[in-house]
């Protein structure tokens, strides 16, 4: 969420920034002002009123004791007076305050001024691809085709279960998988971030915390009766440990890594783009957060790209490095960087990875500060998926087909304890 004195002070970049995402609603930012503007004027005549209500009752003690009755009564009647307007400022006051909130909730982010601006996804930049890419050629077979082949995730058993987007991974698949989020958390460990085990439900203020509400309730479960969500990502809790939090300076960088599952209702996906293990509603996915000092941010976002980076090679996936133009950046983010992993049998780029800088948004909305230079601050909050599971499994099923199986690369055989899957 954006500081009303951030929209009046600097408006113009705002609105600049606002148009690099194509958002319309312009109008908003003026609305903003000018609601802070009203509540800083009822909040002024609030506080004259109070104090002018505890001036008359000292008054009042000092005509009683004096004998003077009848000018302590028409003080009292005076004081009762102030009272009721006090009360009626007091709900004015909250109201506008109320209305102030729901208006800044609707303005997303400003990029950063290295994102360009752009439309679609088919405006983000390249900034790096491992290699060229091809297709496997004749005979190769996608992964829904080589998991029922090969007996590593029955489709079909989850829709019995639960639904469709809900997998049962099996034997070599399931062993896989765990070794996958094995691997990412030692690599994310060895490179100094504190292994987190989160809830995977979160209050709503959580939700509103790191902004997934209001803007993607619609994408969330909700557990009705006890009014708490599912999370999309671990980024939600681990970020929110740090929710009205004043932190002091020695104390940052804050760097987590959490392993979770992850819930999506991904309302309205279907067809043939989210097949087998595109798109789910449940899946695993290892995070990396970090709460940083707002002059060393951009640095950290870069060091964070070139740890996503390293992972993907000890993969030896073929994958690129984008960064999102405006039009396709999430609310929140300042700047993203998305990593996508070459298909070679759907011969086509699948995202396996977002990191993200969100500057004070996040913090904003979380009340995450931090005590240095004299005075305390907002601090900026990062996060990035390393890695998201089901489409690094769809891509190396895809990418090791070799004449009698599937050979995993070094690395990945290390940690699951088998070179082949046939």
């Amino acid at each position: 969420m954006l500081q009303v004195s951030f929209l009046r002070e600097e408006k113009e970049r705002v609105l600049e920034g606002l148009k690099k995402r194509n958002f319309k609603q312009l109008e908003l930012v003026d609305e903003a002002i000018q609601l802070d503007d009203e509540r800083k004027k009822t909040q002024q005549e609030l506080d004259s009123q109070l104090a002018e209500i505890n001036k008359i009752s000292k008054e009042i003690g000092i005509l009683m004791r004096e004998g003077k009755k009848e000018e302590a009564e028409a003080a009292k009647s005076k004081t009762a007076q102030y009272k009721e307007s006090s009360k009626e400022l007091t709900t004015k006051l909250s109201e506008i305050e109320t209305s102030l909130l729901n208006i800044l909730y609707q303005i997303p982010n400003i990029p950063y001024h290295l994102v360009k601006p752009g439309v679609s996804a088919d405006d983000n930049e390249i900034v790096y691809q491992s290699h060229e890419v091809h297709g496997l050629g004749e005979g190769a077979i996608p992964h829904w085709e080589l998991a029922k082949k090969y007996n590593l995730i029955d489709f079909e058993l989850g829709v019995k279960i639960a639904g469709a987007g809900f997998p049962v991974y099996l034997g070599k698949g399931a062993r896989l998988q765990r070794a996958l989020v094995q691997y990412f958390l030692d690599k994310n460990t060895d490179a100094g971030y504190l292994e987190v085990n989160p809830p995977h439900v979160v209050n709503e203020a959580s939700g509103y915390g790191t902004g997934q509400l209001p803007d993607k309730e619609g994408q969330m479960y909700h557990v009705g009766i006890d009014d708490l969500y599912l999370i999309p990502t671990a980024e939600v809790p681990v970020t929110n440990i740090y929710r009205d939090v004043i932190l002091e300076e020695k104390d940052l960088p804050i760097k987590n890594t959490a392993f979770s599952q992850c819930y999506r209702r991904e309302a309205g996906s279907y067809g043939a783009h989210v097949r087998g293990l595109n798109r789910l509603h449940q899946f695993e996915k290892v995070e990396i957060v970090r709460i940083e000092k707002p002059e060393n941010s951009y640095a950290a976002l870069e060091e964070m790209v070139a740890h996503v980076k390293s992972i993907l090679e000890d993969l030896e996936l073929p994958f690129r490095i984008l960064r999102l133009c405006g039009g396709d950046q999430g609310f929140t983010s300042a700047m993203t960087y998305d990593f996508e992993v070459w298909s070679a049998a759907q011969e086509k780029w699948l995202e396996v990875s977002s990191v993200s800088n969100f500057e004070t948004f996040q913090a904003n909305r979380l009340k995450c500060r931090f005590k240095g230079d004299g005075r305390t601050q907002l601090a900026h909050t990062l996060n990035g998926s390393a890695m998201a599971l089901p489409r690094i499994m769809a891509a190396l099923l895809e990418n090791n087909q070799v004449e009698g199986g599937i050979k995993l690369p070094k690395k990945v055989a290390e940690y699951a304890r088998f070179e082949m899957i046939d």
